[in-house]
């Protein structure tokens, strides 16, 4: 199983903290957001990780480098970071998709490693953190069925008929995977370099089984405002976060 991290925004909604500091970077209880995935990835022996970067990119290879060394890298390049989205990060990767199992996750959430625990153990091939909940217009939402089937997922979804959020944190089989490719492929040919890759897994639903692991009893955020920094200031206090 590997690791796929996007991580290739500018942030420019935590201005000025994320002017001269990529928001993977920035300080979350004395660790940056991404020390505190990969020690969560590497507690579990996920130890080869493709990360997606394009803002400040050096300085993010220069952190890995320093503070990770024992893991195996690949950086993929994301240089049209400033006018795409996770779909195109993503997309840039479809060549390392077919390979194994992989734990995707966007670069800006902050959870306990039991997290990875969860979903990692889980009896689903395809599974997707959740936090149950009612959610607002910001959040990426899910509709599911009573077999704990994912039916619908963007942030376009009505509130009202939504479970909760999807956070951010993936496992995918290396089938879906392969599918996943080609998913973002025909994305990024029709003009979707500036969705979120959820617009890739949507038209797949009705095709591959894709469940939900429950999180909601995790201290989990993922980092979009000041306020969600600050939140997660207070979040990672929690013991689950001792690793």
């Amino acid at each position: 199983m590997q690791g796929l991290i996007l991580a290739a925004g500018a942030s420019r909604r935590l201005y000025p903290l994320t002017e001269n500091t990529p928001k993977c970077l920035l300080d979350i209880g004395g660790l940056p957001i991404l020390s505190h995935q990969l020690n969560a990835l590497n507690k579990y022996n996920i130890n080869e990780v493709i990360i997606v970067l394009g803002y400040y990119k050096e300085m993010i290879i220069e952190y890995i480098n320093k503070n990770h060394s024992e893991m195996k890298f690949t950086f993929i390049t994301n240089n049209h970071y400033l006018d795409t989205n996770t779909s195109y990060s993503a997309y840039l990767c479809k060549d390392f998709l077919s390979s194994s199992d992989t734990l995707l996750m966007n670069g800006d959430v902050l959870y306990p490693p039991s997290l990875l625990k969860q979903i990692i153990d889980s009896n689903y091939e395809t599974v997707l953190a959740v936090d149950i909940k009612r959610c607002g217009d910001e959040e990426v939402k899910v509709i599911t069925d009573d077999k704990k089937r994912i039916i619908s997922i963007g942030k376009e979804l009505d509130i009202e008929n939504s479970l909760g959020e999807f956070i951010g944190v993936a496992k995918l089989s290396t089938p879906f995977c392969n599918s996943f490719a080609s998913s973002l492929s025909k994305l990024i040919d029709d003009g979707g370099q500036s969705d979120y890759f959820e617009s890739a897994i949507e038209p797949m639903l009705n095709k591959h089984d894709v469940f939900f692991e429950d999180i909601s009893h995790l201290p989990c955020i993922e980092i979009d405002f000041k306020e969600d920094l600050q939140k997660a200031n207070e979040l990672v206090k929690n013991k689950l976060y001792n690793i």
